[in-house]
């Protein structure tokens, strides 16, 4: 007999199903735990035991899409599809799920191209460009303790970043594309179902005052009765994904654009490794703003309450902004970055 190796079980697993589909009667084709799979020749297929309650949880297998070889127009035209019990508000995890689940039809540039078509935070619709792709420093879930990711993401305002760096984590997962696995980094939050009565705990919105619910701003934030986050994708420590958290050129992840004197200038542009882009840093001053006025701006507090319910808690996690530890020394700007306006 020949044995299904476990990489391989929820592919045996779905075509057994399929076939039992086909065949109206699983005589000829049976699935259980450590039993056999007969072929067509009668031989015996075995799958390994020990098979999880999730794999043994048989889902239709994902249909081709035709915006895999497509641009990020095609993940938009999608929005109803995606959202079907509200609209976009702190459901990020949807648009990261779909793609997630359609990236073996997608080659690993076009899965990362896709995933800059919407905002972490907000969950709206972006289409990318420079001034859209902001670099951060954020505490990672892996490797040693109090060990932070660099890189960039895409979002459709400056507010996000102020949210991010409160609430978003980077951890990594493990997915296979056309062009074959490969592990990725996602920026991710804390689970809100573990506490999901605090979805329907009213809350005045910092814009116009109104009283409001999670549950009413956030309906695609949908608890399932085992307190999974329905529809998202988890991390390999169990979190939600709610987008990648992207690589930038080792040139960009070792320069430092502040230093004694810097002087933070939101909307500014930094050139470095071929690449334009908005450092972090330029935000200081309009978060701490923004935190002091109440959060009038970007999501207001739609996101951030959905991220409090249940934050991702850390051990020696850095205190406040999570900036390069090369900025908080206080070195010099790097020569080889290149601030509009300053070099």
């Amino acid at each position: 007999a020949a044995v299904f190796p476990r990489t391989m079980r929820r592919t045996a697993l779905a075509l057994a199903s399929l076939a039992v589909a086909l065949l109206g009667s699983p005589t000829s084709l049976s699935v259980a735990l450590g039993v056999a799979v007969v072929d067509a020749d009668g031989h015996s297929l075995e799958l390994e035991p020990e098979i999880s309650a999730e794999e043994t949880a048989l889902s239709p297998p994902v249909p081709p899409w035709s915006g895999a070889s497509g641009t990020v127009e095609d993940l938009h035209r999608e929005y109803g599809n995606i959202f079907r019990y509200g609209n976009r508000n702190a459901a990020s995890h949807l648009w990261a799920t779909f793609l997630l689940e359609r990236a073996p039809q997608m080659t690993d540039a076009k899965l990362q191209e896709m995933f800059t078509g919407f905002c972490a935070v907000s969950g709206s619709p972006v289409y990318a460009n420079e001034y859209k792709r902001y670099k951060l420093t954020l505490p990672a879930l892996f490797g040693a303790a109090g060990n932070l990711a660099k890189g960039f993401m895409y979002y459709c305002c400056w507010p996000c970043v102020c949210d991010t760096h409160d609430f978003i984590r980077v951890d990594t997962k493990t997915i296979t594309t056309a062009d074959g696995p490969k592990a990725y980094r996602f920026a991710v939050i804390g689970n809100p179902c573990e506490n999901p009565a605090a979805l329907d705990e009213p809350f005045v919105q910092p814009f116009d005052r109104r009283r409001t619910t999670l549950a009413r701003e956030a309906a695609e934030v949908r608890c399932g009765p085992g307190s999974e986050l329905i529809g998202a994708t988890l991390s390999d420590h169990g979190y939600p994904i709610i987008s990648m958290f992207f690589d930038a050129p080792a040139e960009v992840e070792s320069a430092v654009v502040v230093g004694p004197g810097f002087n933070p200038t939101p909307g500014r542009m930094t050139q470095l490794g071929g690449l334009g882009f908005q450092d972090e840093a330029e935000y200081d001053g309009e978060c701490e703003g923004r935190a002091a006025g109440g959060y009038k701006s970007g999501m207001g507090e739609i996101f951030r309450r959905v991220a409090m319910i249940s934050p991702i808690q850390l051990d020696d996690a850095p205190a406040g902004l999570a900036l390069d530890a090369a900025q908080h020394e206080g070195q010099v700007p790097s020569r080889s970055a290149v601030v509009e306006g300053r070099a």
